[in-house]
């Protein structure tokens, strides 16, 4: 995600408007039964990127309960899915494209900047004094049932855990707590298997990792893939040993399981924070909040809060009487209502 300035937001205008501009370029048709897709796309669009009937298209998300017109916009999930249907594999489109940046000259001769999403978020060039302390992004991952979400109840000294449904996470939230004075932005991910690609988004924005590990039931598969997903994003993982206070708790079997999986704790010689926590008897969540900051603080975390927005769009839907509303991380810079702002292909305004 990224604001515009008003020369920006014309520009890319004219890019995404149907019609205007020059005529859109035609897409890859579905090679030997694979293809890329982007984040969203059009019933009509995907027909195309498959190579087949609209109507056929339109068919097979009524199969799967979903009641299209050929202009609905759908997400990857979904058209993977169909992808699947007509035998062609579905992969993610690279979404670190160009995102227009600056307008240079004027009429025919107009050129846009680009850049990437790494040196969007870069702060490479800033001068010192612009750049201040930010506060760290936390994900909170975990084993379904293992006490994630009413670890982060316990922190928030709210009740969420109630609003869910089976409670069991859906989506991904963003919850803002503070510790002696700081600052701390944690996103809650889903722990269950059905939502793996929610849990690798949120994993990618985030600067700590909490592991919630149940000390009466140790390292599930759900545990294992919420690791993998943090080393592969190179995020430092701070683990919270939940359940303490229940019978036939036992947190040398956790770290056991743990060590196996690579992450050593420190107590025995490696480099993991591991932190003894009680959700339902809220104890040790000082101690894992100054943990967090401790891991955080040795990335020197800063961004400038003078420049235009830049951030990750982290979970959206639709909401009666609201429309689409978009849960968003600002990772640099600050968001003003009445910014215009563009998220992949798709603009609009705050």
């Amino acid at each position: 995600m990224a604001v515009l300035t008003a020369d920006q937001e014309a520009s890319v205008r004219t890019q995404f408007t149907p019609g205007a501009g020059q005529a859109a370029e035609s897409k890859p048709v579905a090679a030997e039964g694979k293809v890329e897709l982007p984040p969203t796309l059009s019933v009509k669009e995907l027909a195309e990127y498959l190579d087949v009937k609209t109507v056929d298209i339109i068919k097979e998300l009524m199969k799967n309960g979903v009641m299209a017109n050929i202009n609905q916009q759908i997400d990857f999930d979904t058209a993977a899915i169909v992808a699947d249907s007509f035998g062609v594999q579905a992969s993610p489109m690279a979404m670190d494209a160009a995102i227009a940046e600056q307008v240079v000259g004027e009429g025919e001769g107009t050129q846009v900047k680009l850049t990437t999403r790494s040196e969007l978020f870069s702060n490479d060039g800033e001068a010192p004094e612009n750049l201040k302390p930010r506060p760290p992004v936390v994900t909170v991952m975990g084993h379904v049932d293992h006490g994630k979400t009413s670890l982060l109840d316990a922190v928030r000294q709210t009740k969420v855990a109630a609003g869910e449904a089976g409670g069991i996470t859906q989506s991904i939230g963003a919850y803002v707590v503070e510790e002696k004075g700081r600052r701390i932005v944690f996103l809650d991910t889903p722990g269950h298997e059905a939502f793996t690609a929610m849990r690798a988004r949120g994993a990618q924005v985030t600067d700590v990792a909490v592991l919630v590990v149940a000390a009466d039931d140790g390292v599930m598969p759900q545990t294992v893939e919420a690791i993998s997903h943090a080393k592969a994003a190179q995020v430092p993982i701070v683990v919270a040993i939940n359940k303490i206070d229940k019978e036939g708790a036992n947190p040398d079997r956790v770290k056991q399981g743990l060590s196996e999986q690579g992450l050593v704790p420190e107590d025995w010689g490696g480099q993991t924070v591991m932190v003894p926590v009680s959700a339902k008897q809220k104890t040790g969540i000082s101690e894992m909040l100054e943990m967090i900051l401790l891991v955080a603080d040795l990335q020197d975390l800063k961004a400038n809060p003078t420049k235009l927005a830049a951030g990750t769009v982290i979970d959206a839907h639709l909401e009666k009487g609201r429309g689409p509303v978009a849960t968003v991380l600002v990772q640099n810079g600050t968001l003003r209502v009445g910014d215009n702002v563009v998220v992949g292909h798709i603009f609009g305004k705050v």
